[in-house]
């Protein structure tokens, strides 16, 4: 019973749950049909609303164009009115404002290029023509205010002016133009050129480079870079020559240096040096300095600029240095040929900047091609000088044996030499890589020998043997004692010095022997003399020695402690002699008659008179 109630209970649910399931059919169908019905309403509707939405995106498409076409004429309106306003200004000229001609010349390109870019409007072909000819007319104002600009503010630069861009130690002394400082040593000068600090001077107004460069870089747009060459070159150049006239550069030629008395052409090596120095270390660079402003941006024409600038200048100044390597050589011409080399050798490293360019390579060359040809001619003249001081035939005697004027002559030029190291060293190495301070001794020691070869046949001159002795005796030692005190020494070394010390001594012994080998109680045979040869003897003293006082009284020994030296030799040769013989002999004359006619001196008395030896005293001086 109990399992039929379950069954009963199931099968109602069970028929409960098939009648829902055909209620949710039904529904889910008549759902169906409502959404099918709504489908081919909405098809319906679609259908109708077409057209609509066609002429809707038509009219949509129609104001997007009407939108763009009136941008691009709001576009080209602004164009033409920048346009209109350019025109106005450029027709007023740059006289008035300059910076605003040039923007107005900037925007007239600008509208140009924008025309150009749109050429499907018809009206842009008379623009673009109009503007290209208005265009034109601006460039060429441009190109007046730019030759009228640079030509205001180029002026030649006073000598003054130059002179306080100069290092105090290298300012004219005297306060005249040109002049080439020399109170001063050359080593010493030398020193105050290396630490020297220049000022390159302002040859142009600071706030006109800017407008100077911005009207070029106008003219190079538009095509116009020869003319703004031509400009630049005839203006600058014909300044820079204006400035180095004012200095005093002159151009002049080998002739001309030729026929020179060597006073006035010295002055005009000295016044060179300074004006090369002034032009490459301040006017050239200055030059460059506002050239590289100005044309800032166009490298080509900026370098070919400078070197048409600067070309005539430099050619001018170069032409002299060569004219002086080309001329008839000279020893006096030595020192002002080192001078010229040394300037360049100095500018060297400047002329390398300055010059730098490829457009500059012929100036560049052509001033180191002039300090080889300087070195080339001053060692020239080395060999010269040499062989000169060997072959010297002055007849000019010394007749006081004392130093010839060759001898202080070819020492002071040594010395000279010397003060010269420096630039001497540089100089050998131009030629030979081998040591330079050998070089120098080399060529030092060469002149020396030379000058003692000429020194001894100008003592053969001489007919009294002992004056030869002591003008060699002079002139040796002269050129010892100047060696030691110069940096000579150095290079020649103490053997050389010791050397020529003993031929000094030498001379000197000779000198002796000649004069004072028969004073009295100098010969061996004195014994067993009479009263008549004792006073044979004394009467032949006194007419020697009178004779030599009288003769070497006036003959010369300039140094003081070689003429002292030289006097107490002789003393002690002269006075133990005589003093041995007036002891042993004088009392012989002096019992006898007039013994004051044979004795006439006393020890002492000779010791007064030779100390008048070698005074270089007149005969009129000796009477007296």
């Amino acid at each position: 019973m109990g399992v039929t109630k379950v069954m009963e209970a199931l099968n109602e649910r069970a028929t409960f749950v098939k009648e829902s399931l055909l209620k949710s059919q039904s529904i889910t169908d008549s759902m169906v049909s409502i959404l099918g019905s709504f489908d081919s309403r909405l098809s319906a509707l679609e259908t109708a609303m077409r057209p609509t939405q066609i002429r809707t995106h038509s009219i949509r498409r129609a104001h997007e164009n009407i939108d763009k076409t009136l941008t691009v004429a709001e576009v080209m309106l602004a164009q033409f009115d920048l346009t209109r306003k350019a025109e106005a200004k450029i027709l007023r000229g740059p006289h008035e404002d300059l910076e605003m001609y040039l923007e107005a010349i900037n925007q007239l390109r600008s509208c140009l290029q924008f025309f150009t870019s749109n050429k499907s409007f018809k009206p842009t072909d008379t623009v673009i023509t109009h503007a290209n000819n208005l265009l034109s007319k601006a460039i060429s104002k441009l190109e007046d205010e730019f030759r009228n600009l640079l030509a205001n503010h180029s002026k030649p630069v006073e000598p003054d002016c130059l002179f306080e861009c100069l290092p105090n130690t290298l300012r004219p002394s005297t306060g005249e133009q040109g002049d080439e400082p020399n109170t001063r040593s050359h080593s010493e000068h030398q020193k105050n050129v290396q630490n020297a600090v220049y000022t390159p001077p302002t040859i142009m107004l600071p706030r006109v480079l800017p407008l100077l460069h911005d009207l070029a870089h106008q003219m190079v747009q538009a095509g116009h870079q020869q003319q703004l060459f031509r400009i630049y070159r005839d203006t600058r150049a014909a300044v820079l020559e204006q400035s180095l006239k004012k200095l005093g550069v002159e151009r002049l030629s080998k002739d001309d240096v030729q026929k020179m008395q060597w006073e006035v052409l010295e002055a005009k090596i000295g016044n060179w040096i300074h004006y090369m120095r002034i032009a490459v270390k301040l006017l050239f660079v200055a030059e460059k300095k506002i050239c590289d402003q100005i044309l800032d941006g166009v490298d080509t024409l900026r370098d070919q600029c400078f070197a048409e600038v600067t070309a005539n200048s430099v050619s001018t100044l170069l032409s002299f240095g060569e004219a002086i390597a080309k001329s008839k050589r000279s020893p006096e011409k030595l020192f002002v040929l080192l001078d010229m080399y040394e300037i360049m050798r100095e500018l060297h490293s400047e002329i390398e900047s300055v010059f730098g360019s490829k457009s500059c390579v012929e100036m560049r060359d052509s001033a180191f091609s002039l300090t080889k040809r300087l070195a080339e001619t001053a060692q020239e003249t080395f060999v010269d000088f040499e062989e000169a001081v060997e072959k010297d035939a002055t007849k000019t005697a010394v007749l006081d044996g004392t130093v010839h004027p060759l001898t202080s002559y070819v020492i002071n030029y040594v010395k000279f030499l010397f003060d010269y190291r420096t630039t001497l060293k540089q100089l050998f190495q131009e030629f030979d890589d081998t040591d330079p301070d050998s070089q120098l001794a080399t060529v030092t020691i060469r002149i020396m020998q030379a000058l003692q070869a000429n020194l001894d046949g100008k003592s053969k001159q001489y007919r009294d043997p002992a004056l030869t002795q002591l003008f060699l005796m002079n002139n040796i030692h002269y050129i010892v004692r100047s060696v030691r005190r110069s940096e000579a020494k150095d290079l020649l070394g103490d053997d050389w010095v010791q050397i020529q010390r003993r031929i000094v001594q030498q001379h000197a012994n000779q000198y002796k022997r000649i004069s004072w080998a028969k004073a009295p109680g100098g010969e061996s045979n004195n014994a067993g003399l009479s009263r008549a040869g004792v006073k044979d003897r004394f009467k032949t003293f006194n007419t020697q020695f009178e004779e030599l006082h009288l003769r070497q009284s006036q003959w010369t020994v300039p140094d003081s402690e070689l003429r002292e030296s030289l006097r107490l030799a002789v003393a002690e040769v002269l006075l133990p002699a005589f003093r041995s013989f007036l002891k042993r002999f004088g009392p012989m004359i002096e019992n006898g008659k007039n013994p004051q006619k044979y004795i006439r001196y006393s020890p002492e008395d000779l010791e007064r008179m030779l100390n008048e030896f070698f005074e270089g005293k007149t005969w009129n001086e000796q009477k007296r």
